[in-house]
């Protein structure tokens, strides 16, 4: 008799014990997740953890153990975690959160024949295309789309200067360098870049040399509650403008932590964060109408956030790749996923929470301006301000 695992998170403990080769046969799909439910990525990872635990015990009809391990928020996990999962000949590997533990997985496994879904947002996950990335997809909107949204919403406010305040980190370098282009093209000069760590307790100097510039708009590229510290000091020293965000700070912590002073602030996110408000008939309603219930009622009300729902679209993603995989081979062999591959990297108009997915060759992110969504934050909740159909 086979068994089967469903998302089950282990004690480190029990994750030392335990090995795929002795919790499945050959006929069983092996999918190991690296996600960081510990350190400062952990409320990106939780989400993500928590929607691997809805999966089913069957996915399009194949047996599938979902092994997931605490990488931690630390590159240096995520890479361990990824080797390991390649030392029990995992058919796909799932991971990590963040931009910088995806783009270090990347060139941990190259190499190795393995697909991986990275959760993590920069385009550079996915592009440019080589030999390294054609194994590897995303659910994430890539930061282009999301940055392409917020630059038109701010030309639409007449902002023709930016401060920004961003992560010393890969993240922040993304966002930066998404951003100096299309501000340039919308005649909108930036004035200010300030940057800082995700630890960092003060951003008062980098604040005041933002505010110093006079920007009409200030964009804070930051991700989980580190990115509420420069809005909640933006708004302490009196800053009157427009306060940005990236989809990163999308959780219900980040406006716990941020509280009132969030209130105004705009940020694009996933549709799914709100969507209740979104139009009949736009087309990924129907999908968090499915997901979002289903995760709340189990993490509890307004638990819903763009990590878990991207996570959950691995699933979707599995539920149309493995049956065209399983025509040419079977799990825990080469030939399989090399298959699964090229299954994921063919999928069409597959509608889901963090967009439409359509895969190419040359596009292994698939996703268009349907997934993205400006909210403006009033009283601590997301407010529909613009959603493209």
């Amino acid at each position: 008799m086979k068994r089967t695992l469903r998302a089950i998170c282990f004690s480190s403990a029990a994750l030392a014990a335990f090995t795929f080769g002795a919790a499945a046969q050959a006929e069983t799909v092996n999918v190991g997740v690296t996600v960081p439910t510990t350190g400062p990525a952990a409320i990106l990872g939780l989400g993500a953890r928590n929607a691997v635990s809805l999966f089913p015990a069957k996915v399009a009809g194949f047996d599938v153990n979902f092994r997931v391990l605490d990488d931690a928020s630390d590159i240096t996990n995520s890479v361990k975690n990824a080797k390991q999962f390649l030392g029990d000949k995992v058919d796909l590997i799932v991971g990590s959160s963040t931009s910088p533990q995806s783009l270090a997985i990347i060139e941990a496994i190259a190499g190795s024949q393995t697909p991986l879904i990275a959760l993590g947002a920069s385009a550079r996950i996915v592009t440019p295309m080589d030999d390294k990335k054609k194994w590897v997809f995303k659910t994430a909107a890539n930061d282009s789309l999301m940055a392409q949204a917020i630059i038109e919403h701010m030309a639409g406010k007449n902002v023709k200067t930016l401060g920004f305040i961003g992560f010393g980190d890969a993240y922040g370098d993304s966002w930066l360098n998404e951003m100096k282009p299309l501000a340039e093209k919308h005649n909108i000069k930036m004035v200010a870049v300030e940057r800082f760590n995700p630890k960092d307790q003060s951003v008062t100097g980098q604040v005041l040399r933002v505010t110093a510039a006079h920007p009409d708009a200030v964009l804070v590229a930051g991700s989980g509650t580190p990115a509420a510290l420069p809005h909640a000091t933006l708004k302490e020293r009196g800053y009157k403008g427009l306060i940005y965000q990236t989809h990163g700070a999308a959780t219900e912590d980040f406006l716990r932590v941020g509280g009132k002073a969030l209130n105004g602030g705009y940020l694009p996110v996933g549709p799914n964060l709100v969507w209740e408000q979104l139009p009949d008939g736009y087309a990924t309603k129907a999908a968090s109408a499915k997901f979002v219930p289903l995760y709340e009622s189990k993490f509890g009300a307004n638990s819903r956030s763009n990590f878990a729902a991207q996570a959950y679209d691995v699933l979707l993603l599995l539920e149309r790749a493995l049956p065209e995989a399983a025509k040419k081979a079977k799990p825990g062999t080469t030939e399989f996923r090399i298959a699964l591959r090229d299954a994921l990297e063919n999928i069409k108009d597959l509608p889901a929470n963090a967009g439409v997915f359509n895969m190419t060759p040359a596009d292994h992110s698939g996703l268009d301006k349907r997934a993205r969504v400006i909210v403006k934050i009033q009283d601590e909740k997301w407010v529909l301000d613009k959603a493209e159909q």
